[in-house]
């Protein structure tokens, strides 16, 4: 991964209203821009085999500077520490081995992929002999705004590389060190297989202020992705003069039918909301049928077991197990408000809700929505398909956990971002979601007449 005044932890350096750039940032954003402007036709039409061979030479460059790069990003914990950073921020911000690991089998992973550049979307012969394909090109310039994700760098950078794009990253004062040392190293991995490094930038240099003038370049930018909380997200929506591919609010939901099963819905329900708490698709809102309650009181014991707040309405309430069966780890459920139904906690809280149809969970989630994901557990075939029907967002899911909703785990190799958008692109956006489509026409002298 907010449908609200998100309660999501913030990079305060990127979602707070943006200083006014001096000419000389605006000059220093543009000319980026322009040097990745330049760099991108030999990248876009590299080939398959020159950009995967980068791309693994990434990986490669990654491990062998993990002990920089975590050094780095300890140092940005510590201070974000000593600054009073959430743990849920200091979670996303993190980078250890295993971490730094999965960066390198992602890029590795998108080596693996078609590439989509060149790939044809349809084609045709027209009456006249003209014949006519649609195929796959790169966007340009790639802007990416996000907040405290040092992963999002190499993401965003792996898969703009592979569809050709240049890339312009600016990743927030919270993770300046990590980010500095992950560009560089890109960047050298690139020069070493003869691109030129300035298809991948980093402003993290110029401030709040390369925010604005980025946000600004028009022309120089082909669109721009932001990815973090809502204050970030909706203040680029609002104030971009570029393309905005808008991603990632997550207020996920997960919904028990009356007829979930219960071995299935507490694993599902524990997965979803604490395998990873600080991400967009972990869920935050539980919602229970009336008739499913010896189920929803076995999820409800099993999440308070595992530390899980609950902020539960007046029927769930009753449900709640005694004090004696809660466990060491359990906290003492609270009172659910209207502002918990629209709260992405993005940490060990869990709105609950019981409900006495598929219609009234089906209108909660309507309302309440962020776009993101939202899932059902049934056992009836033809309320998992009415679920499917009417629930709008990005992914829906049948019996199985919302952490599924990420470009790594769809095959796309990493993403982008989720976006929650409906033009061009929605949900986890890998490598065609960095493409656009250019009409060829081939003749053979014909005019229209």
């Amino acid at each position: 991964m907010e449908n609200q005044e998100s309660t999501a932890p913030q990079d305060q350096s990127a979602g707070q209203e943006a200083e006014a750039p001096s000419q000389e940032v605006v000059d220093t954003i543009r000319q980026r821009a322009e040097w990745a402007r330049l760099a991108v036709p030999e990248l876009a039409t590299a080939g398959r085999t020159r950009k995967d061979a980068v791309l693994r030479h990434m990986a490669e460059s990654l491990r062998s500077n993990a002990a920089a790069i975590i050094t780095a990003n300890q140092e940005d914990r510590a201070r974000g520490a000593e600054a009073g950073t959430s743990a849920a921020l200091l979670d996303r911000l993190k980078l250890d081995e295993p971490r730094v690991e999965a960066l390198a089998l992602g890029l590795e992973a998108l080596a693996a992929l078609p590439d989509p550049v060149g790939a044809v979307v349809r084609g045709g012969t027209l009456p006249n002999g003209v014949r006519m394909t649609q195929t796959r090109v790169p966007l340009g310039v790639v802007g990416a705004v996000y907040e405290a994700r040092p992963n999002v760098t190499v993401d965003i950078a792996g898969i703009a590389l592979k569809s050709g794009n240049g890339v312009i990253l600016r990743g927030g004062s919270a993770a300046q060190s990590t980010n500095a040392v992950l560009i560089q190293v890109l960047r050298e991995a690139l020069a070493d297989q003869g691109f030129d490094p300035n298809v991948v930038q980093g402003i993290d240099d110029l401030g709040r202020p390369g925010v604005a003038a980025l946000m600004a370049t028009r022309g120089a930018v082909d669109v721009l992705v932001p990815r973090g909380g809502r204050e970030l997200i909706q203040r680029v929506v609002r104030e971009a003069r570029v393309p905005v591919i808008e991603t990632g609010e997550g207020n996920v939901h997960l919904y028990l039918d009356a007829s979930a099963p219960k071995d299935m819905a507490v694993e599902i329900a524990l997965n979803a909301k604490t395998h990873r708490t600080s991400v967009c698709n972990a869920a935050e809102t539980l919602l229970i049928h009336r008739e499913a309650e010896e189920t929803g009181r076995e999820v409800l014991r099993t999440l308070m077991r595992s530390g899980v707040l609950l902020h539960v309405d007046e029927a769930a309430k009753a449900w709640l197990p005694g004090p004696t069966d809660r466990g060491d780890h359990a906290r003492d459920a609270v009172d659910a408000t209207e502002e918990d139904w629209g709260t992405e906690y993005l940490d060990m809280d869990m709105a609950v809700r019981i409900v006495d149809s598929l219609d009234q969970a089906i209108e909660h989630i309507g309302r309440w929505s962020t776009g993101h994901t939202e899932a059902i557990v049934t056992n009836d075939l033809a309320a998992a398909e009415q679920f499917i029907t009417q629930v709008d967002a990005a992914a829906v899911i049948v019996n199985a956990s919302t952490r599924f909703t990420d470009g790594g785990e769809l095959g796309l190799g990493a993403e982008v971002g989720i976006s929650t958008q409906k033009m061009h692109a929605r949900g986890p956006m890998g490598l065609e979601e960095l493409t656009t489509t250019k009409w060829i026409l081939r003749g053979d002298g014909q005019v229209r007449r």
